[in-house]
C-alpha cells in the first residue's frame, strides 16, 4: 500500500507534523534527509560524527515544527536548524588554528567571481570526479569555519547575502567581505590541480 504521506507538499507535511502525525515526519525525514547530511559535511568535512549530528537536527526539528508560522519556508527553516547546530558544536568542540592565511586585504566584492569549482563540470570519467570532489573538499578543511560557513551557505544552498548575514548573525559586510576571501582562497588552493588537470586534457587531445 503506497504511503499516503509521499505525494504531499513539504508545507502539508509540516501541517500535518504539528498535528502530531509521526508518519509525516517519517516522510519528511526521508524526504530531506540526504540534503541535511550534505550540508553538514560541507559545513564540517573534517568532522568525524555527522550522523550523530543529522540525528540530532531531526530531534530539534520535531520539537520546534510548532513553532514555525509559514510551513512553505520548512527548507529554509530547515537550513537555519542544521547551521545553528554547527554554531553549537563550534562552541563546544577544542578549535582549530586555521591552516591557511585569510589575511588579504578585505574588499568589495564585485570583482569577484560567483562559482567555485564543480566537480560535475570534471571530465565525465568517475575516477576523476571522485578525485576533484575529494581535491576540494580537502580545499574546504583548510578554510576557517567562519570562511567555510559563508561559502557553503551561498554557493551550496544558495541563500542571498542578507539571508547569510541573518542566519549567521553577522554584519552584511562581513559576509561578503568573508565569501570575497573564502573564494580567493579556494581559487588559490586549487590551483595546482587545476592546473594538473588542464595538463591532462592538453596531452590527450
Amino acid at each position: 500500500m503506497a504511503n499516503p504521506y509521499s505525494q504531499k507538499s513539504d508545507r502539508d507535511l509540516v501541517l500535518a507534523c504539528q498535528r502530531r502525525e509521526p508518519a509525516a515526519f517519517e516522510e519528511l525525514v526521508k524526504r530531506h534527509q540526504r540534503t541535511v547530511f550534505a550540508l553538514l559535511y560541507q559545513l564540517a568535512p573534517d568532522w568525524q560524527d555527522t550522523a550523530d549530528l543529522a540525528q540530532e537536527v531531526f530531534i530539534r526539528v520535531w520539537r520546534n515544527l510548532s513553532s514555525l508560522r509559514n510551513p512553505s519556508s520548512f527548507r529554509s527553516w530547515l537550513t537555519q536548524i542544521v547551521t545553528n547546530l554547527f554554531y553549537d558544536e563550534l562552541r563546544k568542540r577544542p578549535r582549530r588554528l586555521p591552516t591557511v592565511s585569510m589575511d588579504d586585504n578585505e574588499g568589495d566584492t564585485e570583482g569577484s567571481t560567483r562559482d567555485i569549482v564543480d566537480a560535475s563540470h570534471q571530465p565525465e570519467d568517475l575516477a576523476l570526479n571522485r578525485e576533484a570532489s575529494e581535491i576540494i573538499r580537502q580545499a574546504m578543511c583548510k578554510l576557517p569555519e567562519q570562511f567555510r560557513t559563508a561559502i557553503v551557505l551561498r554557493e551550496i544552498e544558495g541563500l542571498s547575502y542578507e539571508e547569510i548575514a541573518i542566519l549567521t548573525k553577522t554584519e552584511m559586510g562581513t559576509v561578503k567581505s568573508r565569501i570575497a576571501r573564502a573564494r580567493s582562497k579556494l581559487q588559490e588552493l586549487l590551483q595546482p590541480y587545476l592546473a594538473k588537470s588542464s595538463s591532462i586534457s592538453e596531452v590527450s587531445t
